[in-house]
């Protein structure tokens, strides 16, 4: 009796190291091998949500894909929308990241003043309205940003000297306030999934 009991604990133990601890997020098995694919290809961790707004998953590759670049400096960008059907609005979510870096990227503007066209440069990401902690994560909320970015809301965070951003766009069907509730709950779900050895 005592044999079978130290058996059965054995194997319990066995299964319960090899299964993620309760509660423990993991990025879920249908989207899992894109995020382990870019974190190989930039050859440094990525953030993983576990939950996306409707109607997106954060499947890359999948259906709602609509931007995967990778820069030479390896910095990324993974971009997931729909379109509303018969102008219901889009549900845009930008996922970014910058290994190696951690101030915030330049972005090139054009103005027209007169018959003259002015170049320049700004911050990608400005105007911070405060911060956001969640874990060992603390997140500065931008409300102007560019490019991919522009007319989102945008979190940006550093881990392991490298910059992070996910960003909505505010746009029907979601208001600001949808929005800022989306981006809390997807900041709560991310997980970090490193490069595979």
């Amino acid at each position: 009796m005592a044999v079978v009991a130290a058996t059965a604990a054995l194997v319990l133990g066995a299964g319960a190291a090899a299964a993620p601890a309760a509660g423990k997020a993991v990025c879920p098995a249908a989207w899992k091998a894109g995020w382990i694919k870019l974190a190989q290809k930039i050859d440094a961790p990525v953030y993983c949500p576990t939950w996306m707004p409707n109607p997106l998953d954060a499947k890359i590759g999948g259906q709602w894909t609509d931007i995967y670049s990778i820069g030479k400096d390896r910095s990324y960008l993974v971009s997931f929308l729909a379109h509303g059907d018969l102008g219901s609005g889009d549900v845009h979510v930008n996922f970014r990241g910058y290994p190696g870096r951690t101030t915030v990227p330049k972005c090139q503007t054009v103005a027209i003043e007169g018959n003259r066209v002015v170049r320049g440069t700004v911050n990608c990401f400005a105007d911070p309205r405060g911060t956001l902690r969640v874990g060992s994560i603390l997140a500065t909320v931008y409300t102007v940003n560019q490019d991919a970015d522009q007319w989102h809301v945008l979190y940006a965070w550093h881990h392991a000297g490298s910059l992070y951003t996910v960003s909505e766009h505010v746009i029907p069907p979601y208001t600001y306030a949808q929005v800022t509730r989306n981006l809390k709950k997807l900041m709560h779900s991310l997980v970090l999934v490193e490069p595979a050895q």
